[in-house]
């Protein structure tokens, strides 16, 4: 049996540490609620995003052109891959994850799991009627992400979601734009 190298080892328990992370967060509430919208059709939601701004985390440090792509599943859960370049390491970084639907969401909440047992609360607060951007927040208001169809965003749509986000009691100094390759 191969032991594991040092490195290997810390490679391994990162992602667990930051799934662990996500799980408390899940756990801990802001006194307002947080909104979702009232109904998200999954197959128009599914397909690749452009992530266009968000919440700097830990588990995305160092990324650029950060996609994500969702897939539903026959079972009905979702399969998500988000990939990101890491332009010091000259390397692409995949992580893959199963999203389950709240029931009586109207699909618009969901429980991301990149690691078992922990799942962390994906909650769509914001959607275009024709499902060309959409954002994403946890109730705790410490994890945002702005999400597009495309690489860019039209600034006139971009100023009226941080209006909304803003309304809705998150913190805007935190967010920050993810420098994003073409299409």
């Amino acid at each position: 049996m191969r032991t594991l190298k040092r490195s290997e080892k810390i490679a391994l328990t990162i992602p667990i540490l930051a799934a662990a992370g996500i799980l408390f967060l899940s756990h801990q509430t802001n006194a307002q609620d947080l909104e979702t919208v009232d109904y998200v059709d999954l197959e128009k939601y599914s397909g690749e995003w452009y992530e266009i701004a968000s919440f700097p985390q830990s588990f995305q440090k160092g990324c650029t052109c950060t996609k994500a792509t969702y897939t539903p599943n026959e079972d009905g859960t979702i399969q998500v891959e988000n990939t990101c370049n890491l332009p010091e390491k000259e390397k692409t970084k995949t992580a893959t994850a199963k999203a389950f639907v709240e029931e009586g969401s109207g699909n618009a909440k969901l429980k991301v799991q990149f690691f078992w047992p922990f799942r962390g609360k994906y909650w769509i607060i914001d959607l275009a009627d024709d499902y060309s951007y959409a954002v994403v927040g946890h109730p705790n208001r410490k994890y945002l992400w702005i999400l597009s169809r495309t690489p860019e965003m039209d600034q006139t749509i971009y100023e009226g979601i941080l209006k909304r986000v803003k309304e809705k009691g998150f913190d805007l100094t935190k967010l920050e734009k993810t420098i994003q390759c073409e299409a």
